[in-house]
């Protein structure tokens, strides 16, 4: 039997789960588990992301106290914990800019370099990657500056590239990713603990893998610019090239004992959201972990599986929650650059409202794990069978928000954004639709 609280309070109902897979990813859940026991040298301790600050936290947590440990993390503004200001810790944690890399990005970056100068085969190094690690870590490379590569990471946010594309090209654009901050620790082995926010789970694309080799052949870089029409300063694409080179040229660093591992992936999230459900009487169906694409275009494809539940005519049988993850894109033109407010889930929602059109039965809830969909406070937005009826009531007109990109102002103006602040893991989007009989 379903519990009646699904029927009496859907979007609750939603949040919950939302929050469930949050939790499942939480670094203080995960990490323990994956330790090494403490070297015969020092631990330093490096690393990147919307999580790391937390990850910090909970690796300092379960180190053994008599053991040496120190180093420093780097996350997004107003992305540390409120109980890190309440204890010292062992690791340091700074702050600097995401999506746009700043100063502060560079200055961290030369950091975690310093760190790990001069180590020996006794020391080791743990570097602690999650999703927004590639802005957090910028040190670009010789010639080019830090505001020419602002500007190509602000065209390719806008060009719709997905994560992959996006984080080739910060390869290719930077001297600490790519593998080149594990050759920067010498002798030291390297253990790279991640929180997987793309889809795949490739370590490689993880950050843009500072710590894991260059991933794309030479010229591949260049090409995805050329493809998405990016707009290159003179002499950065022979600067990249030139870099390229040097990369596959230098002598490749012994990695025998260096190791990945990831701590949280989307697919554990969607599973331990499912198995929630599961327990109020619902059936769970966990589409892919990987969905890539467009946001309307994926909403759309949402909006029809929906559909096919309600009348029947598929093998996912109400009432059911059907979970997916993933990365979508927004694409936004040169025209419309700047106009937007929100978000690929945001959007994702606003799609999925049209595609629906009132269709009764079908609950939404898209959002974004880290908790910041796009630039805005909200973590994403809710979708109802009277989210169209409610927005003409008020006089708003979807076509002309999906046109302006503007999912914060749309979900605003009904009440139906979620605002939960900064989650302190990313394992990418969650988005649930809960279909009633």
């Amino acid at each position: 039997m379903t519990h009646p609280f699904i029927m009496q309070n859907p979007k609750i109902a939603l949040e919950a789960l939302f929050r469930c897979a949050v939790e499942r990813a939480h670094p203080i859940h995960t990490i323990r588990e994956h330790l090494p026991n403490p070297p015969s040298g020092k631990t330093i301790v490096v690393g990147a992301g919307k999580a790391a600050a937390s990850m910090a936290l909970a690796l300092d947590k379960f180190w053994p106290q008599d053991a040496p440990l120190s180093g420093a993390v780097v996350t997004r503004y107003g992305h540390i914990p409120a109980e890190a200001s309440a204890r010292a810790g062992r690791i340091a944690i700074h702050e600097a800019a995401h999506p746009v890399p700043d100063e502060s990005s560079v200055a961290a970056a030369r950091i975690m370099v310093d760190l790990v100068r001069d180590l020996s085969e006794d020391d080791l190094v743990i570097c602690l990657m999650s999703g927004g690690a590639s802005a957090l870590l910028a040190l670009p490379i010789d010639g080019v500056s830090l505001a020419e590569k602002q500007e190509i990471t602000r065209q390719l946010l806008y060009s719709g590239a997905p994560i992959d594309e996006m984080n080739l090209v910060r390869q290719s654009l930077s001297k600490i990713k790519g593998g080149q901050l594990a050759n920067a620790c010498g002798d030291a082995p390297v253990l790279t603990l991640a929180i997987s926010d793309v889809p795949g789970d490739r370590p490689e694309i993880i950050g843009s893998g500072p710590t894991i080799p260059l991933a794309a052949k030479e010229g591949v870089a260049a090409a995805i610019l050329d493809r998405r029409v990016i707009v290159l300063p003179p002499g950065v694409r022979q600067a990249m090239l030139n870099w390229e080179s040097v990369c596959r040229t230098r002598a490749p660093r012994n990695a025998s004992r260096d190791s990945v591992r990831l701590i949280a992936t989307p697919s554990q999230s969607l599973l331990a959201a499912a198995e929630l459900a599961k327990t109020w009487g619902l059936n769970a169906y966990v589409l892919s972990d990987c969905i890539e694409g467009e946001s309307k275009d994926v909403a759309r494809f949402h909006a029809e599986i929906a559909r096919a539940v309600r009348a029947g005519k598929s093998t996912m049988q109400a009432p059911c929650v059907i979970l997916s993850g993933g990365e979508t894109t927004v694409t936004v033109s040169d025209s419309q650059s700047g106009l937007g407010r929100g978000g690929r889930a945001g959007e994702f929602c606003m799609g999925l409202a049209k595609a629906l059109d009132g269709v009764s039965g079908v609950w939404v809830l898209a959002a974004d794990t880290d908790g910041v969909d796009g630039c805005e406070i909200n973590a994403g937005a809710f979708v109802s069978p009277d989210t169209l009826p409610r927005a003409m009531s008020n006089g708003l007109s979807i076509d002309d928000f999906l046109l302006r990109h503007d999912s914060f102002g749309f979900f605003d103006s009904l009440d139906d954004l979620l605002i939960t602040g900064p989650t302190h893991t990313n394992v990418n989007d969650f988005r649930a639709l809960l279909i009633t009989e």
